[in-house]
């Protein structure tokens, strides 16, 4: 089982080098709040810098936790580099570290690998037969989540095994760049070259239980072009089941996590048929409608799902369900 997505919500996840003292420090001042920062000690940092970023990293990560940063994770170096388990013994150490994003994750044993990494480094965080929730007692430390990273055709064809592989695993990742140079792929506006591969993530993720299905990265950032761009990825990754979205600049954030949040319109819905349902159960009624249309269970099930999100996610839901208190099935 996977771990539990009741607290779980990475609209936006923010890329951050590791390597740039300048570039953590902004991170603690950031305009609004944000879902998650990943600190990153991979592709950002050359291999001259690994060592001195990982320190400069954990010393970062030692000093107290910032509110209005959600999650905060470390992606390591992938499994088959000389520098993954100095990164993880190392950052593991940090005490405001939630997750850790591995990268190149090919099968299972990537993953068993980090998993057990990860126990036997925090073992008053993983205790034995543990089951991955990620709820936190107040003033305790909850397991260290997993976010994996999809990059190749190999990983694609054995996804149902990678999400099985430990319960410490949260969510995956598409790595669009990474994938196009294995598949020798152009990368174009439409995005449709990916749509295999995003679909079969999606699923994936929904199949096991994983609460986060996270998008490629948009490229463009700069001006409104650059927005429009984002907006118009993160309105299309949104249709196709994913939840949230892959960033590497701060003016990004706005756009992915108003977009991958339920809107108004969504939530005014989802509230609706919730208190319905209800009413519509104490009558006894199996069958209803909203609006004209037909409610059936799936309806229902999605309609709470919104809800949920949208509560974690620190939508109004309170002021929206006062509003509708009195809703009643047609």
């Amino acid at each position: 089982m996977a771990a539990s997505a009741a607290a779980v919500v990475r609209r936006a996840l923010l890329y951050v080098p590791a390597s740039s003292q300048k570039f953590l420090d902004k991170t603690r001042t950031l305009p609004q709040p944000i879902d998650n920062i990943t600190y990153d000690l991979e592709d950002s940092v050359t291999p001259a810098q690994k060592a001195p970023a990982r320190a400069q990293l954990l010393a970062f990560l030692s000093r107290p936790r910032v509110p209005s940063i959600r999650e905060t994770a470390v992606r390591v170096n992938s499994v088959d580099t000389r520098y993954a388990l100095d990164d993880l013994t190392t950052l593991l150490k940090a005490p405001t570290l939630d997750a850790v994003v591995v990268p190149k994750v090919n099968s299972a044993a990537d993953l068993h690998f980090v998993a057990d990494v990860i126990r036997h480094t925090l073992p008053e965080r993983h205790p034995p037969g543990g089951s991955g929730e990620v709820s936190r007692e107040e003033g305790g430390r909850g397991p260290v989540r997993i976010i994996a990273l999809i990059e190749s055709a190999k990983a694609l064809m054995d996804l149902n095994s990678i999400c099985a592989a430990t319960p410490l695993l949260s969510g995956l990742i598409f790595a669009a760049e990474d994938f196009a140079l294995d598949l020798s792929l152009t990368r174009t506006p439409g995005l449709t070259e990916f749509l295999y591969a995003r679909s079969a993530i999606v699923t994936a993720c929904k199949a096991h239980g994983l609460p986060s299905a996270i998008d490629l990265v948009c490229t463009s950032f700069r001006g409104d072009e650059g927005l429009q761009t984002l907006e118009e990825e993160c309105a299309n990754g949104k249709r196709m089941g994913f939840n949230g979205k892959q960033l590497i600049h701060p003016t990004q954030v706005e756009v992915a996590q108003r977009v991958f949040s339920p809107s108004q319109e969504e939530l005014e819905w989802a509230v609706r048929c919730v208190i319905a349902d209800r009413k519509a159960d104490e009558q006894g009624r199996a069958a209803w409608t909203l609006d004209g249309k037909m409610v059936d269970v799936p309806v229902v099930g999605k309609a709470r799902g919104v809800v949920e999100r949208a509560r974690v996610g620190g939508l109004e839901v309170d002021t929206v369900w006062e509003r509708w208190k009195g809703q009643e099935p047609e």
